[in-house]
């Protein structure tokens, strides 16, 4: 049986995004109550009846959650310009060495707008 399971994570941080036009409300310093999703997709083991202990998720994402949590986003290496689509990516390059079965990563920046990653270039 194959299966997707997804864990959501949250992290309150500020950022400001250099490359928006002069002028633009978010390229000056705002903050967001942000909000991934980490999905993992494979075969359940018909021995334990799971794919993965959600709790082995949250080992492996919570690294990083720290070094999100209540920091400024473009002072943290690779994030220099934390779009949501970069900060997908930055998610995915630190989660997948460490969890195989990642499939997708969802970084919801406000309550309406959300970015998808799902690996490659």
């Amino acid at each position: 049986m194959r299966v997707r399971l997804s864990k959501t994570f949250h992290f309150e941080a500020a950022h400001d995004l250099p490359t928006f036009p002069p002028g633009h409300k978010c390229r000056r310093l705002h903050g967001h109550s942000f909000r991934f999703d980490v999905v993992v997709e494979g075969e359940v083991d018909p021995a334990s009846g799971y794919l993965i202990d959600y709790g082995d998720i949250s080992k492996v994402v919570e690294p990083l959650v720290k070094r999100l949590d209540h920091y400024y986003l473009n002072e943290i290496e690779g994030l220099s310009n934390p779009t949501s689509e970069n900060l997908a990516k930055w998610i995915w390059d630190g989660v997948k060495p460490l969890l195989p079965q990642l499939s997708k990563v969802i970084v919801h920046e406000t309550c309406s707008s959300s970015c998808e990653y799902c690996g490659g270039n």
